[in-house]
């Protein structure tokens, strides 16, 4: 029987359409989960979405419909991103599917009739967009300290969880397992910043809001949201709250405890300390890791809609197709430290690694058999000295492979990949096949070189097939072999002579970086234009209250624009004449950065008319035109009909 490995990501909530940084954990969770079996190993892979809370309540009642159906179309868009990426899962759960309500139902009431739940009443700090509780300690500064938001005092009746009568008991799991979290440091962080500060109750229900699983003998209250998410992780294989771990089903005893949690490092504290807690709480042996991923920011920032700078994965995908999405994310992240994204990066990735490396060696070394060998693959002959260090190089990056992804250093296991990559067309350069052609005698080394080029591939294509799935496929076609498993890996020539190939196709296409951040930042301009528009402005301090009598002072009279001309040596500054019907006056206005003489001639507009004259870079102005903004200025242009010198009250 084979060995078993159950890993899963942490579930998505279904707020908001996940960015790039949101889809890399499940992209990297894919990886895993066919790297795993790649090895032989029975893998269940589970992902899905968090669908209760607070924040989706209120996202709801905005739109104006039910937070059922607002979470079914993000629930939606959120699968068809996972599917869109290739994600290989072998279930997705969400916790709005009815099994999984009801055991989170039996689950609090058992915790409750177990005496680890009790009711009281919560009064602190509370952040929506986390659904998270703080006490003051924890946040000083009235921010939260995951996220950076405000946060908000909430006061009101809750059951709390005992988290302190466990925590001893956590301690000592996590002393005696030492790999329980990854990487260290995030460990080091959850030991010392909750653990040994001591380990306050845990509030698990809510009364604020609805949009929550019922506490069933208490039907004002609902499940707290992350009681209710944990538990997925074994909703997800059948659990039944009213057996015992020996009374569960087969399928729930094989796969369970997870042997791997992949998940952000900033929901780090909920499957470290809360969900092993509850596990102990329900007799349930713990996962055995939990590994705390870092995030992806742009560049240096966070993203965000405002700055223009949120990247997502299907529109990447659009751009560098899905494996070269998967490839960047992959690559790029570090196994502890923050990643880095920018279309900068992405571009110069693509094209180097992808396009150059590996694109490139694939293409030429079958064009060549092709030309040489009509499409067979030839037979290899002695080796030489240069053939023992592709060889060599092929065993070292396997190695790696291994080691790299045993210990989640994705991004170090597809570095040994490349290395080998880059070592085979280093060995193209060193044989000059093209010159061995030219002389009949060296033809039999002419096909060794082809041929340890074509098993060089076939390796890379099978190390490669956790990561970029369909470009390993492809390439597997193309070389007409059967041998994709690790095992035919353990030994160099898998490749069976007289074999016929097929055509070279071009695996990916090189980027014009110049272009493509042309596109990219036309869409980053239409982004930002979008957050402003969703955006509700706050609301201002304002000025102090004027009675009618100060209003009536100010003159605001109807205008037309004759003559318009920009004012030399002073880029902000118009010079305009304006008609009021009854007069014509000069007037210099600070809007040169957003209108040009010929957008106002002929305008309608409103002009402040009992301003005292003022000099303006030596120039006379007698009134103001009326315009909103800051950033940016509008002026406020009325219809060709108006007339002339009325007054605007």
């Amino acid at each position: 029987m084979s060995e078993k490995f159950y890993l899963t990501t942490a579930i998505a909530y279904a707020s908001r359409k996940p960015h790039f940084g949101n889809t890399y954990e499940v992209i990297m969770s894919d990886a895993v989960a066919r790297y795993q079996r790649a090895c032989g190993k029975d893998v269940f892979f589970c992902t899905g979405t968090d669908e209760h809370g607070q924040k989706i309540e209120n996202l709801a009642n905005e739109q104006g419909i039910t937070p059922k159906a607002y979470v079914d179309g993000v629930a939606g868009e959120i699968k068809e991103i996972w599917d869109l990426m290739n994600s290989s899962y072998d279930y997705f759960i969400r916790t709005t599917d009815d099994y999984h309500e009801k055991a989170v139902a039996k689950i609090f009431k058992k915790f409750y009739e177990k005496g680890d739940i009790y009711k009281s009443e919560y009064e602190g700090w509370y952040c929506t967009p986390c659904e998270s509780f703080f006490t003051n300690t924890q946040a000083a500064d009235g921010k939260c300290p995951d996220c950076g938001r405000d946060l908000a005092q909430a006061k009101e009746e809750a059951y709390f969880f005992k988290m302190s009568k466990y925590a001893d008991r956590l301690m000592k799991h996590i002393d005696e397992n030492p790999d329980f979290i990854q990487p260290e440091l995030r460990k080091k962080e959850m030991v010392n910043n909750f653990l040994k500060a001591g380990l306050q109750d845990l509030c698990v229900s809510r009364t604020s809001f609805t949009w929550g699983i019922p506490v069933d003998f208490d039907k004002k209250h609902v499940v707290y949201v992350w009681l209710d998410a944990l538990t997925n992780y074994i909703t997800a294989l059948g659990y039944d709250p009213d057996k015992t771990f020996e009374e569960q089903s087969e399928h729930f005893k094989k796969y369970w405890p997870a042997d791997v949690h992949i998940i952000g490092k900033d929901i780090l504290r909920f499957h470290t300390i809360y969900w092993p807690i509850f596990l102990m709480a329900l007799d349930l042996p713990l996962p055995k890791k939990v590994f705390g991923h870092p995030w992806f920011n742009f560049g240096m920032d966070k993203m965000s809609k405002s700055k223009g700078n949120v990247i997502y994965a299907d529109k990447l995908a659009e751009h560098f197709g899905v494996d070269g999405v998967r490839y960047y994310a992959l690559s790029e992240m570090p196994f502890a430290s923050d990643g880095s994204i920018t279309y900068e990066a992405v571009i110069k990735r693509y094209n180097m690694d992808l396009v150059n490396n590996l694109g490139n060696l694939v293409k030429r070394t079958l064009d060549m058999d092709k030309k040489y060998f009509g499409k067979v693959v030839p037979a290899p002959t002695a080796p030489e000295a240069l053939d023992d260090e592709l060889k060599a190089a092929c065993e070292k990056a396997y190695k790696n492979l291994r080691a790299s992804m045993d210990e989640y250093h994705v991004a170090d296991a597809l570095e040994g990949i490349f290395e080998m990559l880059s070592r085979a067309n280093k060995y193209i350069d060193e044989t000059t096949p093209w010159t061995l052609a030219k002389d009949e005698s060296k033809k039999e080394r002419l096909g060794t070189v082809l041929y340890n080029l074509m098993e060089v591939i076939r390796q890379g294509a099978i190390m490669l097939a956790p990561f970029i799935p369909a470009t390993a496929e492809e390439i597997l076609n193309e070389l007409g072999t059967d041998k994709r498993d690790f095992a035919s890996l353990e030994g160099f020539g898998g490749m069976v002579a007289g074999t016929e190939v097929a055509d070279s196709k071009v695996l990916f296409a090189r980027v014009d970086e110049e272009k493509k951040l042309a596109e990219f930042e036309a869409e980053r301009q239409k982004m930002i234009a979008a957050a402003k528009a969703e955006e509700k402005p706050e609301k201002p301090e304002g000025c102090a209250l004027i009675g009618i009598e100060d209003f009536m002072n100010v003159e605001l009279r109807t205008a037309k624009i004759l003559e318009c001309e920009k004012v030399p040596k002073a880029k902000k500054l118009l010079k305009l004449k304006v008609d009021l019907g009854y007069e014509e006056r000069q007037v210099v206005s600070g809007i040169a950065k957003w209108y040009t003489p010929e957008d106002l001639i002929g305008k309608k507009i409103i002009l402040v008319a009992n301003l005292k004259p003022a000099t303006l870079c030596g120039i006379e102005s007698n009134g103001m035109i009326l315009a909103s903004g800051e950033e940016t200025v509008r002026v406020v242009f009325l219809a060709d009909d108006t007339p002339l010198g009325e007054r605007v009250r």
